[in-house]
């Protein structure tokens, strides 16, 4: 699913949103996951999941092309941990899709 995906899925589920407020509603949500997670913060939403900021320690590297050892700095990555609700649900969902017959 796409940022216009979610977008559009919000504007078809709620007749009363325009879809320029429902594309302002999606922008202000993830601007501020952004923002947060910028600043160091944790989000954690009950039943999605938790984003956090992992640490990448510095180290040293290597240029594919001449071979010769690059220094690469140390870098804070974000992080998403899933929460049970959707590892279940996705689980189940991939059950379904198995458990179906082959088409021969």
């Amino acid at each position: 699913m796409t940022r216009s995906d979610l977008v559009e899925e919000l504007a078809a589920r709620f007749a009363q949103l325009t879809h320029r407020d429902a594309e302002l509603a999606v922008k202000t949500v993830l601007d501020a996951m952004s923002d947060s997670l910028a600043k160091g913060h944790r989000i954690e939403i009950r039943g999605f999941g938790s984003f956090s900021i992992n640490r990448r320690p510095p180290r040293v590297g290597r240029n594919p092309r001449s071979g010769e050892s690059v220094q690469i700095p140390e870098k804070r990555v974000p992080h998403f941990k899933p929460g049970k609700a959707l590892r279940e649900a996705v689980d189940a969902g991939t059950a379904s899709q198995t458990s179906s017959p082959a088409k021969t």
